[in-house]
């Protein structure tokens, strides 16, 4: 009677393995899970509320999808192009080390909301990245749009992840903590933030490296000039 309960298990790898709308499957779970644990169908909504009230402040962070898709809408992707092609000193490399070294310190002081794949890799660092390249190299192929979006994408993890240890209050440091005072050691937040501050530095200087190396690549690749045709082609025919 006790295992009853794990029926929301069940539900979940059943809905999951049919390709069920996630959303829907974790709900229908999570009810089916109350009223097998023996609650009332008032309670387990009333409970639904509960966690979401308790949580709004992270579900203020999904507002800002709507806004982003109008804006994409009205133009957003066109006017980051704009920009990026009356600069032109910008690269690729150039763009993306930027925004590496602008995510990187945000997210040391705390600031992790700022950046972000929906928010501003997709809709602006990815296309800005693009259009640095078209500048200089015309059309760009689609297997190399999607090498510029990949490392677009890896710059603002890498930004994200090695910054935001260096803050005191995030969750990593806290996590960590806590471990290491069950663990019977005594480690200041502070002394951790501190100690993260080498791997920033190692992290940040790697990637750096590598955007050097992808704009002297897409050098090399988009700057090629085709085969010229053999002089005796035409005799051959």
């Amino acid at each position: 009677m006790h295992l009853l309960p794990l029926i929301g298990i069940a539900i979940v790898v059943a809905g999951f393995a049919m390709r069920v709308n996630p959303l829907l499957v974790v709900t229908i779970a999570a009810i089916a899970t109350g009223l097998a644990a023996g609650k009332g169908i008032v309670d387990v909504i009333s409970a639904f509320g509960k966690a979401f009230l308790d949580g709004r402040s992270v579900a203020v962070v999904w507002l800002a999808l709507p806004v982003i898709g109008l804006l994409e809408h009205a133009g957003l992707k066109e006017r980051a192009r704009m920009v990026i092609a009356r600069i032109h000193a910008a690269t690729t490399g150039r763009l993306l080390l930027a925004y590496l070294v602008v995510r990187q310190i945000t997210s040391a002081l705390g600031l992790t909301s700022l950046g972000g794949h929906p928010q501003m890799v997709r809709p602006l660092i990815a296309p800005m990245a693009e259009a640095a390249a078209e500048n200089k190299y015309g059309d760009l192929p689609q297997k190399t749009r999607n090498r510029i979006r990949a490392h677009a994408a890896a710059v603002d993890n890498i930004g994200l992840f090695f910054g935001e240890d260096i803050f005191i209050a995030i969750g990593s440091i806290l996590l960590i903590r806590s471990f290491l005072e069950q663990s019977g050691f005594e480690v200041a937040a502070t002394s951790l933030a501190f100690w993260a501050m080498p791997t920033a530095v190692c992290a940040f200087a790697v990637h750096a490296v590598r955007l050097v190396l992808l704009d002297r690549s897409l050098h090399a690749e988009l700057s090629r000039e085709p085969d010229a045709v053999p002089e005796r082609e035409g005799e051959a025919a």
